[in-house]
Formats: C-alpha cells, structure tokens, sequence
C-alpha cells in the first residue's frame, strides 16, 4: 500500500507543485479608440559606459521622445534596467551605463540612421568616431521587429565592421542566427523550441483535433509549420487549415479576400496565430477581430494586444489564449517609472502602455461588472486594486540584455582592459574583440532569480505560461493566467491548466468543441474519408461478426470456501490473496475493450504487470511455504522460524515493489499514448494505444517470467515430498501453463499487428489467469462439491495411498 501510495505521490509531483503557483490577473486600455498601436515598430538605443557616475534626473531628459504609448515601454524598460546596474557598485565600479534613441523616436529609422552617420561616409571617419572619451565599445540594442534588426545588422556588418555590438530584444528569429551575415548580433529571446509541443499539448486537452493555422511565410513561420506538424502527426491532431501569409504587402492585398473565406468557411473554431505584430500577417489578423470571426486565437505573448471596437460582443467566444515566456516578476518598475515623472506616468497612463497586475478575487466579480456595463466607477475599481506593472517579453530581454552587458564588462575587470585608455586606434579593436568573447562566455542569474545563457548553443529547459485574454467595450482588456507549461517535466505531465481559473472566466470549464467528426456512437465503427485528413471519418454500423465499444463480459467469481480443512491446509491467507489477484487478471482485459484514452492506455499495461506479478508472486510464495513447511518436519531444522514468522508472504511484497519500480521508470520516461493506425487495414483508422517503449514492456513480461520460472523450480524440487498436505504438483503443473502460453505469445504478438495484436494480447491474459485457476482451485472445488467426504479431517489423516492424490 505505501509502494502504491508513493508512486502516485511521484507521478503527481508536477500538479503538486503547480498548485502552489499564484494566480495572475492583469488588466490595460487601449491607448487610442480610433486607431490601434497593436503594430509595433522598431526601437533602436545605444548602450555604451561613461567613467562618471549618473543622476536618475538624466533619464527623463532621454525618455522625452515623442513615440507611441506602446514604444515607450522599451525605452522605460532600458532606464530602469540601466539604473539597476548603475546602482550597483559591484557589477561596474567607476563607471555607469548611459543610453540615447532617435530624435524622431521608435519610429523614425531613417532619421535614425542620419542622426548617427550610419552611411558610407563612415569609412572616411575614425573608427571609434562615436565613442566619447572614456567610453567603451557601442552596444547597438535592436528590435523588436525583424526588419529593424536586419537592417542595423546589415549596416553593422558592411559598413560599420568590428565596431559594435548587437543585441535584440523580441521573437528569436532563425535568419539572424547566421553567424557569417552577422557575426557581433546576439538574440536575447530564446528559440521556440518547445512552443509547439506547449500548443498541441492544450488542443489536447480540450479535446481539439481541428484546428486551423496562420504564419508568416519566411523562415520564421516555416520553422515553426514544421515543429507544429511533427507533434500533431503524434497525437492526431489535423490542420483545417494552412495560411501562409506573404511578407509583401501588396501581394498579401492581393488575396486577402481568400484568407478571410479560408477562416470563414472552415468548421474549425481554434486558429493558430504565429509571426511578427508588425507584419502582413498582423493585418489579416486585425481585420479577423474586427468582422468578429467567432473564434479561439491560440498565439504567443506578442500578441496580447486589445482592441477597441465598441460593439464587441461580450457573449461570443471571440478569446485570444497566449503562451509567454515564464519570467520571475520584476516589483519595483512601476515604482521607478512613476518616480521620474508621477504627474506623466500615472495608472492609466501605464495601463495604456503594459498590463496592470490586478487582484485576481477582483476580476472575478469585475468579470461580470464589465459584462454588463463600463462606468467610471469601474475603472476607478480596477486602478485601486492595481499593485505593479507587468513586463513584456520585449522588456525582459531588454532588462536581461542590460545585465549581460554588465556582466561581460565586469568579467574584463581582472585584465584591466576595461580601464585602459583609448588610443584611437588598434585599442578600440581589441577591446570589441575582448567583449565580443566575454559576452559569448556570459552566464549568469539575473536579480529576480532568471537564468541567463548568452551563447545561444546551450539551451535551457522552456516554461511557459498559458493566459486567456479577451476585451471588453471601450477598450479595456482582462488578461488571466489559466495555467502553465513546463517541458522538464515527463511527457504528459507538461501542461497544467487551473480549472477554476478557466471556469471564473468563461463561466464553464468545458470549452467549445472544434472537431473534424464527431466520435461514433457505441455500435459503429469509424471509416476515413478519402482525400481528408486523419481526423475527419464517417461512422458505419458494425457488421454482426465484430464487436463495437460496449462489451459485456461474464465472469464467474470463484466460490469462496473458507471453513474447509483443504484450504486450511495449504496457507488460507495466500489463497485468498491468489484468488483476489486472479479476480482482478480476468477483469484486466476490460480495459482493452471501447475507444482508447491517454487513462486506459496506461492501466492497460502498468494494471497487467503489477497484478500477475501479485498472482505469479504469491504462487512462489506458495510454493516456499511448501517446501518450508516439510523441512520443520525434519526435527534440529532451523527453518521454523522463517514459516512461523511469515517469510513467505514477504516474497510478495517485495516482488510487487520490484514491479512497481519498473512500471515507475516505464512511465517516467516513455509512457504509452493513443496513437492512429492507418497502415493494418485498408480504408480504416484504427485508434491503438502504443506502448511507448517496448523494451519496458519486455522487461515486465521477462519478470513475469524469472518469478514463474522460480516458482517452477522450487515446486518441482518439493514434487517427491509425501502429499498428503502438498501443493507442489498443482504448482508446478500452473506454472508450466504459465510459462508455455506467454512464451506461445511471443512469436504471435510479432506476427500480428492492428486490432489482432490487441486480441492476442487479451487472449493471452485470459488463458494464463484461466490456467493458474483452474490448475490450483479446480481440483479443491471438485473435492469441496463432488467429493465432500474426502474433504474431512479423518480423511486427511489416513494415509497418502488410500486416498486420490489431489490436495
């Protein structure tokens, strides 16, 4: 009982620890009801050191940029992360981080590149033109669209070579990873590796099989189509469809009307959105909200804009569900902002700019405030119940790209590069050189407890937290998180969703279905359509010779007989044990029978192992009791005290630990899964459940078959001994029933495949629980009803020869 108490405990480690995470809630406005600021532009700053210390005054002279809302949080982000660091006496001694931007703000590249001399005038100038006295290397911080950092990448490398340092902030994306293109950029975002296996883990645990898909059509979106097909092809889960959006804007015009129909026709309600908020793609999928499609967006967090239409239909399932980055929070931004500007930087002002942390006991009663009216007093509610100010993706590699700075430089402090003077010259080389190591080599933890890795090789274990958005009137939005994903844990294990969030904010816990084809009814069978996919099939009656989901099975319980001077006889307590295990072998093929679940295909074979290894070691601990049981006879023996001390029903537990263990490290690392077979029968899908890890399942069988084996050796060695008490024959003969049908399965189970492999496999369970029944129990049964006066103490102490020799 503690062996099956602790492997639950350990397969449930995951939910244990998830349930512990706080809820998150936040809420925002829309920074402007006529025109929307969901399509971010490019920011550009430039980082570099002065040997001077600097006031938090300086900051506001710098964030004084005319941008939009949406922008300016980088730039807030960057400030705070800088006086972070410049606060800190350890990390840069003597010297401090300063910035600049664009005189025209974020949006303005090209007045950008003019205010800083990016041109081909730049050959005809110092090398270290920019850099002021006492001052080091530029660092060059770009994003978050891909356009702006490929285009001061290109410049950096043809026209500017060996003088900067470039760092994004925003999406990883596979084209600036070329290390010959650009050989100084680094990417702050993590590659999405495990994105895909986060998005169809939640398809499948609402029960989405149909979902539909709209990308970038660029490497980007490539990547991601092919990660997302190889998890769906191993779960069944099928493209409605495949929109791949142009990067051009005028060819994306030019059909524009085909992605709306495709969306608009198809029966999916779930859509996968995956690019750039600044691209073609965004378009489309602004438009989409707008003509209120009615559907489930599943996308990432740099899509967790709000809208502002003013007839949104708060009865429609129009959600946007977005997976972002797992950060440890960051409590002290809002204080900072507000600090350098409170008259500015006021709740609503930010709430324009990020989301607002909220109370999460508010925003359930908010919920249905704001579902029936948006007052004053409302907002009034939600600003008094705010507490700190979230962080983006975008500002958590900017404040992370801060640190790595920093850390770099401090690195350099031991070789006194940093504080040697420029020459102007080959001096300014090298120290680029030197820094460009250093910050391929930086590792660190940064103040809130998040691992950082520079050198992009390495990957860490992704997380990621699910929330669900959805928009209210007048530009509010409500953000709440529903749950979580975490890929270090075992497969199946990952995702884990707080129901009650889900039900707090939807009203059900149920979400729409978006299926291909309805699952068939008990009686039918599924037949594919030709030319569709997986998941859409037709349901046919089944023919009279099969079977369909429902199955009744009829077993005959074994009669209990316990008063019996025969049972008593042969250790009644281990019979009763036998016998219960056996009830529970026959009932193990029920789980074999109906449609297969992700539950049922791991009881299938953890259930089988674990019970016949209780049947098959009880046996052998019968067998033991035998042959012990003969040598206290034997007077000077000194087994007695291992009969009278109960060994033999040791051997039982410690057989069922050894088999939980197996069946443990089974399920830790390759757990069986539904899986579809379309190969085995022509014109039809066959759903199975794959073992995962067939090795494991040998190893199960092949324990079955050392305790068998041992329980036959030691019965056949107590086969001579006088039987009047002895049970070794009927023993022997079970075990030798045992061995021959599993062994006969071997060759069978290889030979087969489909539905036949699952029959030979039930079969197999029947005939070996059959076997040990009747090879132990019937003959008791025929002397207990058919020869009762046998079955007498007189009897029992008569002679072996005048008597039957069955015991």
């Amino acid at each position: 009982m503690f062996a099956l108490i602790f492997l639950f405990f350990f397969l449930n480690i995951p939910l244990l620890v998830s349930r512990f995470t706080q809820p998150r809630c936040f809420w925002r406005m829309n920074e402007n009801k006529d025109k929307d600021e969901d399509l971010v532009t490019g920011c550009v700053f430039l980082l570099t050191t002065l040997q001077q210390p600097v006031e938090k005054d300086y900051f506001n002279d710098i964030l004084n940029i005319k941008t939009t809302t949406k922008n300016i949080q980088f730039a807030l982000a960057l400030a705070f992360a800088v006086d972070e660091v410049n606060r800190n006496p350890d990390l840069l001694p003597n010297s401090s981080f300063v910035f600049e931007c664009a005189e025209g703000g974020c949006a303005i590249r090209i007045k950008f590149f003019n205010h800083w001399k990016f041109s081909e005038e730049v050959h005809d100038v110092p090398p270290n033109y920019i850099c002021y006295n006492h001052t080091m290397c530029t660092v060059v911080l770009t994003g978050p669209n891909l356009a702006t950092s490929l285009m001061v990448g290109t410049v950096l490398n043809h026209l500017v070579l060996q003088e900067f340092l470039q760092i994004t902030y925003g999406p990883f994306h596979p084209i600036l990873s070329n290390r010959e293109q650009f050989p100084s950029l680094y990417q702050m975002a993590a590659q999405h590796t495990s994105l895909a296996l986060a998005m169809i883990s939640l398809m499948l645990y609402f029960n989405w099989n149909w979902i539909g898909l709209a990308i970038s059509d660029n490497d980007q979106g490539t990547q991601f189509l092919t990660h997302l097909r190889g998890e769906m092809e191993k779960n069944t889960v099928c493209f409605a469809f495949v929109s791949m959006i142009p990067v051009k804007m005028d060819l994306f015009l030019s059909r524009t009307e085909v992605y709306y129909n495709q969306i608009m026709i198809s029966s999916t309600k779930v859509v996968i959105i995956y690019g750039d908020p600044d691209s073609t793609l965004a378009v489309g999928f602004r438009m989409w909200e707008y003509l209120d499609l009615q559907r489930i967006w599943v996308t990432t967090s740099q899509w967790d804009g709000i809208t502002s239409k003013h007839d949104f239909q708060l009865n429609s399932f129009n959600w946007k569900i977005t997976f972002a980055y797992k950060h440890s929070e960051i409590s002290s931004f809002k204080t900072f902002v507000q600090t350098l500007n409170p008259l500015k930087y006021t709740d609503e002002f930010l709430a324009k700019m990020e989301w607002m942390n909220l109370n999460c006991k508010v925003s359930a009663s908010m919920i249905k405030t704001l579902k029936n009216c948006l007052s004053n007093a409302s907002l009034q509610l939600l600003k008094a119940q705010t507490f700190n100010m979230a962080f983006s993706d975008e500002s958590h590699d900017i404040y992370n790209a801060v640190y790595a700075m920093a850390h770099a430089l401090h690195e350099m402090l031991p070789q006194h590069i940093y504080n040697q003077p420029m020459d102007y010259g080959k001096g300014h080389h090298a120290h680029y050189f030197k820094l460009h190591s250093f910050l391929r080599k930086t590792r660190f933890t940064n103040p809130v407890g998040d691992t950082v890795i520079m050198n992009q090789k390495e990957k860490l274990q992704e997380e990621y937290n699910i929330f669900q958005i959805w928009n209210f009137p007048y530009g509010l939005g409500l953000k709440v998180k529903i749950g979580e994903f975490s890929s270090y844990f075992p497969y199946g294990q990952q995702l884990h969703l707080y129901e009650d969030m889900i039900e707090q904010a939807t009203g059900s816990r149920q979400m729409p279905p978006s299926v291909c084809s309805a699952d068939c009814g008990p009686g039918f069978r599924k037949f594919s359509q030709e030319g569709m996919a997986a998941c859409c099939f037709d349901c046919s009656p089944c023919p009279q010779n099969e079977i369909s989901n429902e199955t009744t099975v009829v077993l005959g319980i074994f009669v209990k007989y316990h008063n019996t001077p025969i049972v008593k006889a042969n250790n009644q307590n281990l019979s009763y044990i036998l016998l219960i295990s056996l009830i529970f072998c026959f009932l193990c093929p029920l789980l074999f029978i109906g449609h297969p679940n992700s539950a049922t295909c791991v009881l299938q074979q953890i259930t089988f192992g674990v019970v016949f290894t209780v049947a098959v070691s009880t046996v052998l601990a019968k067998t033991v009791t035998v042959l012990l049981a003969f040598k206290v006879t034997v007077p000077g023996t000194r087994m007695r005290y291992y009969l009278v001390s109960g060994l033999p029903n040791y051997i039982i537990a410690i057989c069922t630990l050894i088999q939980i263990s197996l069946c443990t490290i089974w399920l830790r690392f390759s757990p069986p899964f539904i899986e579809n077979d379309v190969h085995s029968e022509h014109g039809q899908i066959i759903i199975v459940c794959n073992k995962g890890s067939v090795t494991a399942f040998y190893c199960v069988l092949g324990y079955h078959g050392s305790l068998a084996l041992a329980s036959f050796i030691v019965a056949f060695l107590a086969r001579n001994l006088p039987d009047r008490f002895n049970e070794a024959k009927l023993l022997t003969f079970s075990m030798l029933l045992f061995c021959s049908v599993w062994i006969t399965f071997l060759p069978v189970y290889h030979s087969t495949k489909g539905k036949i492999m699952v029959a030979v496999e039930v079969l197999s369970i029947l005939a070996s629980s059959a076997g040990l029944l009747g090879s132990i129990f019937i003959p008791k049964c025929y002397i207990i009803l058919l020869r009762p006066e046998r079955n007498s103490l007189q009897k029992l102490r008569e002679k072996p020869s005048s008597w039957t020799h069955i015991s």
